[in-house]
């Protein structure tokens, strides 16, 4: 399969794109997997799902030697449509998501990275919504969530030149989370996912949610979401648990 998803451990999803003859750009079929993927992982009840490419490239976007095939503004409907649709079901997975990035990210590949929570990055790894180059501008969303993360004069700058970003300046500008070492971006993704796989599950996913919640909310209502998931985590196994052996610690 060019796109599966792997369960190294218990609770970690590892979503692969392997095309490498195409720099794992994605056609048709692999979108429809790549949609799959998703939905199984959201029936897995996961701790947290790692998005990557294979043979250190991350996504290189469509795959225009098909895609070209299908001009219409129909197609162009569909394409859209699709991905953009499989891409709000990446965002609103409950469990973290972390893009693990070697090599480059470019159009839609750096759609999808943008749709993770997360993003790690090689040091010799860029990305770029480069779709102007091609006279497109993003499709899949990324366009909104870039005006999110950087604000409106920057996100208008990078999408009119199609600026490509080095791993470094999307550290900068808060695109990446963390820079590892060439090639080892997956190895890199994978510590942080452990590490967040060792929390309790359900104060991890309200987290989540309620950041999401906050982009899209007014202060007052994003707060008083914010209350409304505390109290029943307040009352839950894990943190009476986390209660007791914070008040045992030094019997």
């Amino acid at each position: 399969m060019s796109v599966f998803l792997d369960l190294p451990e218990p609770g970690l999803g590892v979503l692969y794109v392997d095309r490498p003859q195409v720099r794992n750009a994605l056609d048709w079929k692999a979108m429809q997997s790549f949609s799959q993927c998703i939905q199984e992982a959201q029936a897995l009840e996961l701790n947290t799902l790692v998005v990557t490419g294979s043979q250190n490239t991350f996504i290189a976007g469509g795959d225009l030697k098909e895609l070209a095939r299908y001009p219409s503004q129909a197609d162009g409907q569909r394409l859209a449509a699709e991905m953009t649709n499989t891409l709000r079901q990446l965002e609103v997975l409950p469990c973290p998501t972390i893009a693990a990035m070697n090599g480059a990210a470019r159009g839609g590949g750096a759609e999808i990275s943008l749709a993770c929570d997360l993003r790690v990055m090689a040091e010799d790894a860029d990305m770029g919504l480069v779709q102007v180059n091609l006279g497109l501008s993003p499709g899949w969303g990324a366009g909104q969530r870039l005006l999110g993360l950087v604000g409106y004069s920057l996100a208008l700058e990078w999408l009119v030149t199609g600026k490509v970003l080095s791993a470094q300046e999307a550290l900068h500008f808060g695109l990446a989370n963390r820079i590892a070492p060439p090639g080892k971006a997956l190895e890199n993704a994978l510590e942080l996912a452990r590490a967040i796989s060792v929390q309790p599950r359900q104060a991890v996913q309200a987290i989540k949610h309620l950041l999401r919640a906050g982009q899209l909310l007014a202060p007052a209502s994003g707060a008083a979401h914010e209350q409304s998931l505390f109290a029943p985590l307040w009352a839950s196994p894990e943190h009476q648990e986390a209660v007791k052996r914070f008040l045992n610690r030094n019997e």
